[in-house]
C-alpha cells in the first residue's frame, strides 16, 4: 500500500506544479484572456437568429425596398456561441427582418437621452437634439446610433392636481404660484390679494387647461 501511495503523490504533484506553470504563463502575458465588450450581451448557446445585432455581422444590402420583407445572411462575432433551431451548434444563419433604417424605426423601437433644459409648456412646442439608441435584440440598417429631433417632454415632479388645489383654495395669496417656483408671480397675488380676485379666478381657469405650468418648464406628472 505504501510503495502504491508514492507515485499517486509524485501525480499530484506534478499537477500542481503544471496548474501553476500554465497560470503564470496566462499571467505573464503568453495568452490574452481579454473578453470581447459585445460578448455580455450574447446569451450563450441561444438561438442564433435572437442574438442582439451586437453580437453578430450581416451582410446587408441597402438596395431592398423600404417596408418589405428582408432576409440576410449573418455570422455570429468571435467568442460568440449559438444554436439552431434543432439545438446544433451554428455559425452562419439567416435573419428576416423589414427593409428600414434605424432612424426609420417606431419609436418603441430605440431609446433616447432626454434633456432637462427645454421648455415643455411653450408656444410653439420645443424641441431638442437626442441621442437615439437602438433595442438590442432589433435589427435594421444603417447606424444604431444616431441623432434626432424630439419634443420636449420631462417632469420636474409638479403635479396638476396640487396646483389647482392651491389655486382654488389658496390662489388669492399666490399659493400656486409659489408651488410652480413663480415667486414673483406668487408675491404680485400676495400683495394684491389675488388681483382683487380677478387674477385668482383667471389662474384657476390656466392652470385648469394647463396653460400656465411649472416655472422650469417641466410637464405636470
Amino acid at each position: 500500500m505504501a510503495a502504491a501511495a508514492v507515485p499517486l503523490r509524485a501525480l499530484r504533484r506534478l499537477c500542481r506544479v503544471l496548474l501553476f506553470l500554465s497560470q503564470f504563463y496566462i499571467l505573464s502575458g503568453g495568452e490574452s484572456t481579454d473578453i470581447p465588450p459585445y460578448v455580455m450581451k450574447c446569451p450563450s448557446n441561444g438561438l442564433c437568429s435572437k442574438l442582439p445585432a451586437d453580437c453578430v455581422e450581416c451582410k446587408t444590402n441597402f438596395s431592398c425596398v423600404y417596408g418589405k420583407p428582408v432576409t440576410f445572411d449573418c455570422t455570429v462575432k468571435p467568442s460568440v456561441t449559438c444554436v439552431d433551431q434543432d439545438f446544433k451548434s451554428q455559425k452562419n444563419f439567416i435573419i428576416n427582418m423589414t427593409c428600414r433604417f434605424c432612424w426609420q424605426l417606431p419609436e418603441t423601437d430605440y431609446e433616447c437621452s432626454n434633456s432637462t433644459s427645454c421648455m415643455t409648456v411653450s408656444c410653439p412646442r420645443q424641441r431638442y437634439m437626442a441621442n437615439c439608441t437602438v433595442r438590442d435584440h432589433i435589427h435594421c440598417l444603417g447606424n444604431r446610433t444616431f441623432p434626432k429631433m424630439l419634443y420636449c417632454n420631462w417632469t420636474g415632479g409638479y403635479k396638476w392636481s396640487t396646483a389647482l388645489a392651491l389655486s382654488i383654495t389658496l390662489g388669492g395669496f399666490g399659493a400656486d404660484r409659489f408651488y410652480l417656483g413663480q415667486w414673483r408671480e406668487g408675491l404680485g397675488k400676495l400683495f394684491s390679494f389675488g388681483g382683487l380676485g380677478i387674477w385668482t379666478l383667471i389662474d384657476v381657469l390656466l392652470i385648469g387647461v394647463g396653460y400656465v405650468g411649472p416655472a422650469d418648464g417641466s410637464l405636470y406628472i
